[in-house]
């Protein structure tokens, strides 16, 4: 008897009688994250739009718009670590993701941008929890706490780092200079010259070199370094060098302004020297990671 394509097609059928349901389950498994993500979107997309607009007008977190890309290759840098992780469900992280909404309408109705945005970390570590286990959130606490570097401190704790910055910055600056000829008055933030006040404003006092080297100190010791303890080393590094390369900035300022024209003075090391300072701070960012490396070969040697 010839073969006709409807006993093609029924054999075909009966060979593979599953086929159809197992692609109709797996298809239909990402639903309820689907569904999830599009509540995300719901609840979240003013809060996002505020930030974004944040990251492109303060000058102090423009950085944040690299954050989310870095923290989605986290996850996907370590896909095979978190593809044999096995899921399990739980509802323990049902009462996190509780706390998080709650927070999320705190910070939405209280006007506090900080904690609607901190509240959207803790919401997802929560349904990490929830739908995968706890063993997949600390397979994933690295890039959930990446993601922290991209919110902006609340305005109190941003001025309680940025004044003691201003007057540290001001007080060794104004105690260098005298060393270099130039004589100073230090009152307060103000460093008084012999031709005109030099006044350490709060866009000087180092808070934006200092968040965006913290941010680029993590990127560079995850892509260049595999020890945890020297790209800890390297983030906490980042905070001494951002207030240095501050003091070195208006010292530099002073002796502009005392040697050569107060106005160019001013207006070049404002708008250009925070550029090249920056640069500098990678550079010695560079230069302790080169001599951390080459203190632990002399270490592996004397062993």
């Amino acid at each position: 008897m010839p073969y006709t394509p409807d006993l093609v097609a029924k054999e075909a059928d009966l060979k593979f009688p599953n086929s159809d349901r197992s692609s109709t389950s797996s298809r239909s498994d990402w639903i309820p994250y689907a569904i999830i993500a599009v509540l995300l979107c719901v609840l979240y997309y003013r809060v996002a739009l505020k930030l974004v607009y944040d990251w492109y007008t303060i000058p102090d977190y423009s950085h944040g718009f690299l954050v989310p890309l870095f923290a989605a290759f986290l996850v996907w840098d370590k896909r095979r670590v978190l593809s044999s992780i096995p899921t399990k469900q739980t509802w323990a992280g049902i009462a996190l993701v509780v706390v998080s909404i709650g927070v999320l309408i705190l910070g939405v109705y209280g006007v506090e941008l900080f904690t609607a945005r901190m509240s959207f970390v803790m919401l997802l570590t929560g349904l990490i929890w929830t739908f995968f286990g706890w063993a997949m959130v600390r397979a994933l606490a690295f890039p959930l706490l990446v993601l922290i570097l991209a919110i902006p401190f609340p305005a109190i704790v941003f001025n309680q780092i940025t004044f003691p910055l201003q007057l540290l910055a001001s007080r060794i600056a104004s105690d260098i200079l005298p060393m270099l000829g130039v004589p100073t008055l230090h009152e307060g933030n103000v460093i008084k010259l012999p031709i005109m006040d030099l006044e350490v404003a709060e866009a000087c006092s180092g808070i934006r070199s200092l968040m965006s080297l913290f941010t680029l100190a993590v990127f560079y010791g995850y892509f260049l370094e595999r020890s945890t303890k020297r790209r800890v080393i390297l983030a906490l590094a980042s905070i001494p060098i951002a207030v240095t390369a501050n003091v070195a900035r208006i010292v530099g300022t002073g002796l502009c302004v005392q040697y050569w024209d107060p106005e160019k003075a001013l207006g070049f090391f404002h708008e250009f020297s925070g550029w090249v300072m920056f640069v500098i701070s990678l550079g010695c960012l560079y230069l302790v990671h080169r001599l951390m490396r080459l203190a632990s070969s002399t270490k592996e040697k004397i062993a």
